[in-house]
């Protein structure tokens, strides 16, 4: 019989306990390593064999999963291109758009594949949005706006802009990549924060885009209160129509038994009684790496959000607008060359 396809997965975070269950339901077999005690999270979801270093992971797998904080990103994508191993990297690539291109020139290098975790592109409402968006069924797009908030995350890397690059880089870029898959490239990027200091329990940032066709898209991201619902909103005006959607007016049915630790819970949001968005992003992922099917998103959409949101911190800094060059998928064609 043939070996099971196997997952390296780097991390035990709350994604983590996202990405497991969905490799593990596809019969892959999956390894576990972590600077940590992984035991928590492969008791929790019941399935995953530890492994003791990162060399010894790389050594057995057919392909990585990192699920780790965005600072070491950059580090273990090489790694593993290294090895002549396929990659799935969770959102975003990286804190910098360098970093990002260093990661897909690696390992197109290696002849490997690469794809950001861009979860939200698979999520229900949300497909549902694109597909009428790109069928001309609301007309072209003049206005979008996208929201996200929930609780801020409890821990602490995520509020050091040092390590996880903040609100709009960790959060909005969701939303920020879905504004580009809509209305195409972004030529102007402005935005403001309130809230940086990680001692204020809200933090809220506002992400203005102007696409190279003319479209206005808004990304609001918020981090409240603890216990704060997870919630999300998008309108997309068209000269056709409007699309409208907010997570807390049309939720599918779910079942909350709260929870004990912060695995998530404020952070990720629900998905209900439909499949999981995760495992639909994992299958997809799964059938790349074993058969060369195609994805909804590719290692230059995980550039682009880069520089998206790179550009959004630049312009908190600054208090300027920030034009950006959209070279994103020359860069990538190129590295694959």
């Amino acid at each position: 019989m043939a070996e099971p396809f196997t997952v390296g997965m780097i991390g035990a975070g709350a994604i983590a306990g996202a990405h497991l269950p969905a490799w593990l339901s596809l019969g892959v077999r999956v390894l576990v390593y972590t600077k940590d005690d992984p035991s928590p999270l492969l008791n929790r979801v019941g399935g995953g064999e530890a492994v003791g270093s990162l060399d010894e992971l790389l050594a057995s797998v057919d392909a990585v999963d990192v699920c780790t904080p965005t600072t070491t990103h950059a580090e273990l994508v090489r790694a593993a291109a290294a090895a002549g191993r396929d990659v799935l990297c969770e959102k975003p690539f990286a804190l910098s758009s360098a970093d990002a291109e260093s990661m897909i020139t690696a390992c197109a290098d290696a002849g490997v594949q690469l794809y950001p975790a861009h979860v939200v592109r698979y999520f229900s409402e949300y497909v549902t949005m694109h597909d009428a968006v790109a069928a001309g069924k609301i007309g072209e797009i003049a206005v979008q706006r996208f929201t996200r908030a929930g609780s801020r995350p409890l821990r602490p890397w995520y509020l050091d802009d040092a390590l996880s690059g903040g609100l709009v880089v960790d959060q909005s870029i969701h939303d920020l990549d879905f504004a580009r898959w809509n209305a195409g490239e972004v030529a102007t990027v402005f935005a403001r924060d309130t809230g940086a200091d990680p001692a204020v329990p809200v933090r809220s940032t506002q992400v203005i885009l102007t696409h190279t066709n003319g479209a206005i898209s808004y990304v609001n991201g918020t981090w409240a209160r603890p216990g704060t619902t997870f919630r999300t909103t998008f309108q997309i005006a068209g000269t056709g129509g409007l699309l409208q959607h907010d997570s807390t007016e049309h939720r599918p049915l779910v079942i909350d038994g709260g929870a004990t630790d912060d695995s998530g819970t404020g952070l990720l949001p629900d998905a209900g009684f439909t499949e999981s968005p995760y495992l639909t992003e994992i299958r997809e992922f799964h059938a790349a790496f074993t058969t060369g099917a195609p994805t909804r998103v590719s290692a230059a959409d995980g550039l682009a959000a880069v520089k998206i949101a790179e550009a959004a911190a630049t312009s908190i800094r600054t208090g300027q607008p920030v034009h950006l060059s959209n070279d994103s998928a020359a860069v990538a064609e190129e590295a694959a060359r």
